[in-house]
């Protein structure tokens, strides 16, 4: 595929990145499991390629303004652009050994998602997609599941955890999507949830609590291989909302159905 400018600027970043947090993951399995170690050792990690990021992106770009895990809102002199960028998704797996975690990194333009990269560094797994001209991976051009039938369905999810979520809403909406599909995963990282739905690997995705460096690239990936999102609501604010439903056409529909029926109505 021919790659923008753009495009290989935040490629070249998420591979620059990506470097830096495959040494901290090599390192971070030798780490004695405790809170303190490897909690600190993590951030450390985060940082790092935080910076990282925000400093390729800086030069390749002067002026576009910045939504990082990290560092918040940084305001550029540029208000058309802002780099959406989340340096480690997948903390908790990286923590631990689990080679699913990702470098995200979206641009928006005016308001509307036009580039987006998501790396997973541990499997060497490079997902992009500008608007209007499709969703690759590695170069492969990608796209969402053709099924039409939940019950045949994979469907990705995100668990709330301790201290996050409403976890009654969701044993609600698991419920509700257990007894419609063939079965439900949990990665641990939503850009990969929803690149894997780009690439046809899961049939459909749906969480809520998240931040928009979560989102932003993945939301981009689905649209460009072919795919739909929503909020919770059915609209289109999921960066705000900080909730999200995708699929093809008819899967996102009845996993929105599905995940917003009432226990009762079972």
């Amino acid at each position: 595929m021919a790659r923008s400018a753009l495009l290989n600027v935040m490629v070249q970043a998420a591979m620059k990145a990506g470097r830096s947090l495959s040494r901290d993951f090599g390192e971070v399995q030798n780490l004695q499991v405790s809170m303190k170690g490897p909690g600190d050792y993590v951030s450390q990690a985060d940082r790092k390629a935080e910076d990282i990021l925000f400093a390729e992106l800086s030069k390749a770009r002067p002026g576009y303004a910045f939504l990082m895990e990290e560092r918040g809102v940084v305001e550029g002199d540029d208000d058309q652009h802002r780099w959406i960028v989340d340096p480690l998704d997948g903390t908790t797996n990286f923590l631990h050994g689990i080679p699913i975690f990702s470098i995200s990194i979206a641009l928006e333009r005016q308001g509307q998602l036009v580039a987006a990269v998501i790396y997973n560094p541990a499997m060497d797994e490079l997902y992009t997609a500008e608007r209007g001209g499709g969703a690759f991976m590695n170069d492969r051009r990608l796209r969402v599941a053709g099924r039409s039938k939940l019950t045949d369905c994979v469907i990705g999810c995100g668990v709330p955890h301790l201290g996050r979520g409403q976890h009654g809403n969701f044993l609600v909406e698991l419920r509700n999507v257990m007894a419609e599909v063939s079965g439900v995963r949990r990665l641990g990282s939503a850009a990969l949830d929803l690149a894997y739905v780009a690439a046809g690997r899961m049939d459909g995705f749906w969480e809520t609590g998240l931040s928009a460096w979560d989102i932003a690239a993945g939301l981009l990936l689905v649209r460009e291989a072919g795919g739909f999102v929503s909020d919770m609501d059915g609209g289109q604010d999921m960066l705000e909302a900080g909730s999200v439903v995708a699929g093809n056409e008819v899967i996102q529909r009845a996993l929105l159905k599905a995940v917003k029926k009432p226990l009762s109505a079972r």
